[in-house]
């Protein structure tokens, strides 16, 4: 089987024993090799941890491991080999769905990175702290008198759609300023290892990305409040 360009496995193949040197497949008995535990997503799939990816070499690495790796090949093969194809399948599809996504990108770093728990909450943006206090009065209102079957609801509709507008806004703004630092994160990773100011800048980076992730969470949470109160 020819040589396959794939991150590190275990060090020593499950069926022969044989140092297996990071390949996915023994080269003595030519057994199916699982995904190493220490692997995290970027490493799995051959990209280094950068929030910027080419997504067409993720596709590629993707479907050519996937092609490996798939459930179908493996049918009459060993127990064993059953087991860590669908292991590594499973683990494969994670990767690729995770990192394809910008979001979910980031959040994943953040927890490799920093151990941000998986679920970051959302912070209301100060510069709209007044606006979504309104925000909040205007909904409370919306469903009181949605209640009543009345036609006050007009004007408050009218409201919740230029306020809806307003956190759209917002969120592209909380977009645009995780873009620039998804390229001074790069820089970052590019440089020398071992650099405390590198170190430094990096801690400082993280914690800059996990709080706007957090006010676009928040803004998120209330567009998704906007929308159900129009229907």
């Amino acid at each position: 089987m020819a040589k396959r360009e794939l991150p590190l496995a275990r060090s020593m193949c499950w069926n022969c024993q044989s140092d297996i040197g990071g390949e996915y497949f023994c080269q003595q008995c030519v057994k199916v090799q699982p995904l190493s535990k220490d692997s995290d997503y970027f490493t799995a799939l051959g990209l280094p941890r950068k929030l910027n990816i080419d997504t067409g070499r993720l596709e590629t690495k993707f479907y050519e491991m996937s092609r490996a790796f798939h459930p179908d090949f493996y049918e009459g093969k060993s127990e064993m080999e059953r087991a860590v194809s669908l292991a590594n399948s499973a683990t494969l599809n994670k990767a690729y769905h995770t990192l394809k996504d910008p979001i979910e990108r980031v959040e994943y770093l953040l927890r490799l990175e920093a151990g941000s728990a998986k679920e970051i909450p959302g912070k209301a943006p100060t510069d709209l702290f007044e606006t979504l206090l309104e925000i909040q009065d205007q909904l409370h209102e919306l469903q009181r008198v949605k209640a009543q079957h009345g036609t006050a609801a007009q004007e408050l509709i009218g409201k919740l759609k230029s306020e809806r507008g307003t956190l759209e806004v917002k969120r592209a703004a909380l977009e645009g300023r995780l873009a620039e630092l998804f390229h001074i994160w790069d820089r970052l990773v590019e440089r020398s290892p071992g650099d405390q100011a590198q170190k430094t800048e990096k801690e400082q980076g993280l914690k800059q990305m996990r709080d706007i992730l957090s006010q676009r969470n928040y803004v998120n949470t209330m567009l998704a409040n906007i929308a159900e109160a129009l229907k």
